[in-house]
């Protein structure tokens, strides 16, 4: 069995945001597999889904970026899972829009959603796929960059890089293998 993430603020508000790109990947995964997210469970709205015969929970904490930790935690205990069994997906202004990076572990990088993550799950060891948002504009904080919508000349490479997040995401279940999916991923786009 495995859970994705995908960090995010529940609703319309939020939904067409930087900050939501992780719920925005789900989505795109939900309707490739065409299931939809029709259960609550820990605070995080759930899909769930079989590939090959695995599992799989596709997950929206609802509990705000946050506090996205209080979420994965106890879904995590209540299904007897580790680390390993789970990938985060989430907004990252140090990549440029249409940019994806997958990285096994690291830091917050200053992303409340991950720190969250981090301090609930007791390590920084969990599988992540980052995906550019870009920095702010000079003289724009970036709360009020996060949770504004993509500039409408930067739609084609955020849906392009989504889809392929969702590859990735789908390359790892199929293959098991997170470093293998890494190598196949980074730098493609």
């Amino acid at each position: 069995m495995k859970i994705i993430v995908g960090l995010g603020n529940p609703g319309k508000k939020y939904a067409p945001t930087k900050h939501n790109i992780g719920f925005i990947t789900l989505d795109e995964l939900a309707s490739r597999e065409k299931v939809s997210f029709n259960k609550y469970q820990f605070e995080g709205e759930i899909a769930e889904l079989f590939i090959n015969g695995e599992k799989i929970l596709l997950v929206k904490p609802q509990t705000f970026m946050n506090e996205s930790g209080r979420c994965i935690r106890p879904l995590m205990d209540y299904y007897q899972l580790t680390v390993e069994d789970v990938v985060v997906i989430y907004d990252d202004m140090d990549l440029p829009v249409g940019k994806i990076r997958l990285r096994e572990k690291g830091s917050a990088g200053g992303h409340n959603g991950i720190k969250s993550l981090i301090q609930h799950l007791g390590t920084q060891n969990f599988k992540r796929i980052k995906i550019g948002v870009n920095r702010p504009y000079p003289g724009q904080d970036v709360v009020s960059h996060v949770l504004s919508p993509f500039p409408k000349g930067t739609h084609e490479e955020m849906l392009l890089a989504v889809k392929t997040a969702a590859d990735a995401c789908e390359d790892w279940i199929q293959h098991d293998d997170f470093v293998g999916t890494m190598n196949r991923y980074n730098g493609k786009i």
